[in-house]
């Protein structure tokens, strides 16, 4: 008789463990969402923000710009150079003032220097570009600037996230895996948006850079063909 109640106590404590074994206990795990990973991220992603505004502002904004520059002006090479061919100097000025486009400014300044040495023309076109050029150039070294600091304020926040994090371990003497990677990953954020935004801006910048040099290179080759034109009738 009392074999067969140790017998009973003993498999009622070997189902009890198998049971306990059998069914660990689950635990929640919290969604990682993105715009609760920004906030986390802390003050560092306020000043990452405005750097992502401002340079997507100044790129669409000088985007636009530089394009409408770039447009093709066949026709008004065409309509100045029949109007020199037709001895209509102030009607080719006028076009040229109606254009208001970079190049139209540049034929415009030429055509009041008709009369005067080609030098002068060529001096007098040439300043013009160049300050058309600064025109489409305004503001693009803003990008420049965000794609430099913006990864920077993206370390500058992981570090002091990270000199934080040790600050608390130090005060609790808690130096668990689980405080440490709590901590950081959300840290990380700062970096990765700072990569993020520096990225872009970096490629905006660029893709700006080539379009003023397709500008530039358009205006030379009317500017020269305009030469060309003006000399025309000594030849």
């Amino acid at each position: 008789m009392l074999l067969m109640l140790l017998t009973d106590t003993a498999t009622h404590i070997v189902d009890s463990v198998s049971h306990a074994t059998a069914a660990p206990t689950t635990i929640p795990q919290e969604d990682l969402r993105f715009g609760d990973l920004l906030v986390k991220g802390g003050w560092v992603m306020v000043p990452i923000g405005i750097l992502a505004v401002l340079g997507l502002i100044i790129f669409f904004e000088r985007f636009f710009t530089i394009r409408k520059a770039s447009r093709d002006e066949s026709s008004l090479m065409a309509q100045v150079r029949d109007n020199i061919h037709n001895g209509r100097l102030e009607s080719a000025i006028a076009i040229c003032k109606n254009s208001n486009t970079p190049l139209g400014r540049m034929l415009q300044k030429g055509l009041l220097r008709i009369g005067r040495p080609i030098k002068d023309i060529e001096g007098a076109i040439e300043n013009i570009g160049k300050i058309e050029v600064s025109k489409l150039e305004k503001n693009i070294g803003i990008i420049g600037i965000v794609a430099g600091i913006a990864p920077m304020f993206g370390f500058l926040g992981t570090i002091a996230g990270v000199i934080k994090i040790f600050y608390d371990i130090s005060k609790t003497d808690n130096i668990s895996m689980g405080v440490i990677s709590g901590g950081l990953y959300v840290k990380m954020v700062t970096s990765a948006a700072g990569l993020f935004v520096g990225i872009v801006a970096y490629v905006c910048y660029h893709i700006l850079n080539m379009m003023v040099d397709k500008v530039i290179l358009k205006l030379e080759t009317d500017a020269i063909e305009f030469i060309d034109l003006l000399e025309e009738p000594s030849k």
